[in-house]
């Protein structure tokens, strides 16, 4: 397994009610956005999206892990997509909207555990950064506009990934380090819920500028963890901090995980 392109695996997004004209009625999808695979494949490694595993989908624990999945993947990419359900980490919904998909979320914190375990790379993008928050014990704003005093507009659907704003990378973190030259930064912005109070040895790696919300975050554990709240797989246009190098260092983490 040491030999070859890396393989990354990529955490599914869950359609639990897809429109009538996809033709699946009564059906959940599992599906990877384009950008985010075509990003990994770019930096030269494998792409492969891990499906759910439950006994409720009709397959049983002893047929196939989690373990077995992560033992023939050498990294982990948490996608964005649905909110973060307030259920798992003991709040209540603030309004319906904000409910989150709570089966998600517990998927991708027993898929995150299982490669921390085995001591292979976790990278969080918007969502994933948030659900890396959550699985250490943290808690989310769950709306940044509403609950956040002077908070800035970190989402804007009429632009989506064309918003942008700039953040601070903070003295000594690994982020100052990839970026020796930018100690601010401009990223695109798509996300309504932040990171409120800190999960348990996370450090904070970047802050929005001008409202100081946490852009950034990694763990201080035994393996490599980080998050970000921006899209760094959108970031193609110029003035944008090259997300590139965020993917590399995952990349890199990964080829020591090897051995």
């Amino acid at each position: 397994m040491s030999d070859g392109p890396l393989r990354i695996g990529l955490s599914a997004r869950l359609l639990h009610r897809p429109p009538a004209e996809l033709g699946f009625p009564g059906k959940t999808l599992q599906y990877l956005e384009q950008s985010m695979a075509h990003w990994v494949m770019a930096h030269g490694a494998l792409a492969f999206m891990v499906p759910t595993i439950g006994e409720h989908l009709g397959l049983r624990r002893a047929q196939i892990s989690v373990h077995d999945y992560v033992a023939v993947l050498d990294g982990l990419v948490l996608q964005g997509g649905a909110d973060v359900s307030p259920t798992t980490y003991h709040e209540s919904p603030l309004r319906p909207e904000w409910s989150g998909d709570r089966v998600r979320d517990l998927y991708e914190i027993e898929l995150l555990w299982e490669f921390v375990i085995q001591g292979k790379p976790v990278l969080g993008v918007c969502r994933g950064a948030q659900l890396i928050n959550v699985a250490c014990g943290g808690t989310l704003w769950q709306d940044i506009a509403e609950y956040v005093p002077g908070a800035g507009t970190h989402r804007n659907d009429d632009l989506y990934d064309s918003h942008h704003h700039e953040v601070e990378l903070l003295p000594g973190s690994r982020l100052e380090a990839l970026y020796p030259t930018a100690r601010v930064g401009r990223v695109n912005s798509i996300h309504h819920q932040a990171v409120r109070e800190l999960g348990a040895d996370l450090c904070v790696e970047a802050l929005s500028v001008g409202d100081g919300v946490i852009e950034a975050i990694r763990w201080n554990g035994s393996s490599y963890m980080f998050g970000c709240q921006w899209h760094p797989e959108f970031h193609g246009a110029a003035g944008l901090l090259d997300g590139g190098a965020i993917l590399q260092d995952f990349l890199d983490a990964a080829r020591r995980a090897r051995g």
